[in-house]
């Protein structure tokens, strides 16, 4: 008896020890995170204001401006969401639900997986190989975009089968017995529920997409231009333009990359504020896919 109460002491211990450490490891990196954020807001927030995010680029640090990084940023992003997220859903739920388990799907699931795993110069080698010389797309926003919706798209299959697998099988038979097709309980049961998990991995994807620099340089993106992407919405019918797409681009990730290689503390100065504003920019977009996730959690009765 007293073996067994010794045993269950030294188990408490352990855990009580790994909580502990679990705490510890948690409060350095919150530490060091708060540290920096503390220090590019120290830095940044006194040059931020209207002139900063409505001019371009100069070589002087007073007179520099992020308006075409962010709106860069802003095509990009809308642009790889919109072709990561349907093609990556579109991907699991054939992986999940129609194809079959046999050699051909197994290279794939590991394809998959390994490709979560490649570094971003790769992708945008693949980028430059592929969108900008052999599709001709030059260096332009939707190869950008393209080349970065590949470089998420492991991450969105990967979460979204995660999520489908989650569903209870209860609710699939549930909508057979109603005399549901397979495509109307995955379109009305099975997808309504997945999506909380579905939206946590785009976020995650999106996340790591809005930030990458190593990509986007390797396939040609410009450090500097003094003109913006042309708008979507035309003047003449039937109204709307794709010329944008196909013009050049630079993201706020280069326009930093390439002020903090410079000497000059200015620039130095703008990079602090050019992070805040991206920094900003992610917590919007995450805000809305936590929204959306939300509002989906609220819809699922089990």
């Amino acid at each position: 008896m007293s073996k067994i109460m010794d045993r269950k002491t030294l188990n408490r211990f352990y855990d009580k020890s790994f909580f502990l450490i679990g705490i510890f490891a948690t409060s350095i990196s919150l530490i060091f995170l708060l540290a920096l954020l503390l220090d590019i807001l120290a830095d940044g927030m006194g040059r931020l204001g209207w002139q900063f995010l409505a001019n371009y680029s100069s070589r002087k640090p007073e007179e520099a401006g992020i308006l075409s990084a962010w709106v860069g940023t802003v095509w990009i992003m809308v642009l790889t969401g919109g072709i990561a997220f349907p093609l990556g859903v579109s991907a699991a739920i054939y992986l999940e639900e129609y194809s079959r388990k046999n050699w051909l799907t197994d290279i794939i699931e590991i394809n998959i997986a390994n490709l979560a795993g490649v570094p971003s110069i790769i992708y945008g080698l693949l980028g430059l190989g592929l969108f900008v010389r052999l599709l001709n797309m030059e260096r332009s926003v939707i190869a950008g975009a393209m080349t970065l919706a590949i470089l998420v798209l492991p991450i969105v299959i990967l979460s979204t089968r995660e999520a489908i697998k989650s569903i209870p099988p209860s609710i699939r038979e549930a909508s057979y017995a109603l005399g549901a097709s397979k495509w109307q309980t995955i379109r009305n049961q099975v997808l309504p529920s997945a999506m909380p998990g579905i939206l946590t991995g785009v976020i995650l994807a999106m996340s790591r997409a809005v930030g990458e620099t190593a990509p986007l340089i390797t396939m040609g993106a410009l450090t500097y231009i003094a003109f913006l992407p042309a708008s979507p919405i035309s003047a003449e019918f039937p109204y709307i333009s794709f010329q944008g797409l196909f013009d050049a681009f630079t993201v706020l990730p280069i326009q930093i990359f390439n002020w903090v290689s410079r000497p000059q503390k200015g620039f130095a100065i703008d990079a602090a504020a050019g992070i805040i504003v991206l920094l900003v920019i992610t917590f919007v977009m995450n805000a809305f896919a936590i929204y959306l996730r939300q509002k989906y959690q609220k819809k699922i009765r089990w």
